[in-house]
């Protein structure tokens, strides 16, 4: 288990060699056609901000290389907003007075119809809070099968589950999963997560082999900048990321760093600020890192830095999202989980991408191979 190796890095050994890199390092790396973790800290460095604009050309290069100049589309759909967490920088978190959402089966069906117009989405992604008791395996099961009438590929970004459960969940068509470790500093770990499941942390970061052992397709790792220092946090990221695809090598994996913002809570604030050319450093970093790794943004960020950033590294980005329960049928006022930054619609997107030289692609997998799969 990850948790096993995770012991043996000291996050703050690790912040030393990270801000200890010079020059040499940073050009060193750049010279490199696969770097290891190490180079990964140089280019991460503050020594590296002076490449960025060869950063930038190797990542664009090692993207269109991989991936051509494709980006792939995909929708959120918060099922529900119900969460027995205590997450202090979240706006679900079990002490918020909110009303409580939880979607049935026949508003699930009218939300799903409700995306199928705004585009034609066939990447969908299904969140929820944390309440196994009213939204557990088999309320996702139920979910899948639904939304498995409408959309080709359908992820999940949930509650750590346990290896059988994900198995489970593939029987009724879940292609990928989604997991934001939050941060990997265990210590601060539990400030952040002071009571619920997710205060776990060993089941919350071991959540990952349970989907590499189920045999998930694809999974999708983050952490969330804003809580603490940004560079180490990435770091230990690549280091788990190291670390499955050579567990668990027939998986597709996916990074995500998105920046804190402001949560519906009563006023959270970062801890940590990454501006836009950290942003963008980091981006590159992870491409030069790793070439086929997916780089995912999601509306979190603002139009501008996505527009740049699709044509220099991400290769996923969501489109028109919502982050309350039901937002784009049921309860379009609802309050959200956090503000998007990124308010334009699917149609606009696409056209945008476009005119960037992108590729928008609605569609990334097929049903064919799950098939495939089963008979390998």
């Amino acid at each position: 288990m990850f948790s096993e190796e995770l012991e043996k890095i000291s996050w703050d050994e690790t912040t030393q060699k990270i801000y200890s890199k010079t020059d040499r390092d940073v050009r060193r790396a750049l010279a490199k056609e696969h770097c290891n973790v190490d180079d990964f800290m140089a280019l991460l460095s503050p020594a590296a901000a002076p490449y960025l604009e060869e950063m930038a050309a190797l990542s664009r290069h090692y993207t269109e290389e991989r991936f051509g100049k494709t980006i792939s589309l995909f929708i959120p759909l918060y099922l529900t907003n119900s969460c027995t967490n205590s997450c202090v920088y979240c706006g679900f978190h079990i002490s918020n007075p909110m009303a409580r959402t939880i979607l049935t089966p026949e508003q699930m069906e009218e939300e799903y119809k409700a995306i199928k117009a705004l585009g034609p989405f066939e990447n969908l992604l299904l969140v929820t809070g944390e309440n196994p008791a009213k939204a557990g395996v088999p309320y996702l099961a139920k979910a899948l099968d639904i939304a498995k009438k409408y959309f080709d590929n359908l992820k999940i970004e949930v509650m750590p589950l346990k290896a059988e459960e994900y198995a489970e969940l593939k029987e009724h068509g879940m292609n990928g999963v989604i997991c934001f470790q939050e941060t990997y500093h265990k210590e601060r770990y539990k400030v952040y997560h002071p009571r619920g499941m997710k205060s776990n942390f060993e089941w919350r970061v071991n959540g990952f082999d349970r989907m590499g052992q189920a045999g998930v397709h694809s999974i999708g790792m983050g952490v969330l900048i804003g809580l603490e220092e940004w560079r180490t946090d990435v770091v230990m990221m690549a280091y788990h990321l190291r670390y499955l695809q050579k567990k668990y090598w027939r998986t597709k994996y996916s990074v995500n760093f998105p920046r804190m913002r402001p949560a519906e809570n009563g006023g959270f604030q970062p801890n940590v600020i990454m501006s836009d050319k950290e942003l963008a450093q980091a981006t590159f970093a992870m491409r030069i890192f790793d070439h086929d790794v997916d780089i995912s943004y999601s509306t979190r960020e603002p139009p501008f830095i996505r527009d740049n950033m699709a044509t220099l590294g991400v290769t996923t980005m969501s489109a028109e999202s919502k982050t309350e329960p039901g937002g784009y049928h049921t309860y379009p006022q609802a309050l959200e989980q956090f503000h998007v930054s990124d308010e334009r619609t699917a149609v606009e997107m696409f056209h945008r991408l476009r005119e960037l030289g992108r590729e928008p692609v609605w569609k990334d997998w097929d049903a064919s191979f799950d098939l495939f799969r089963k008979h390998e």
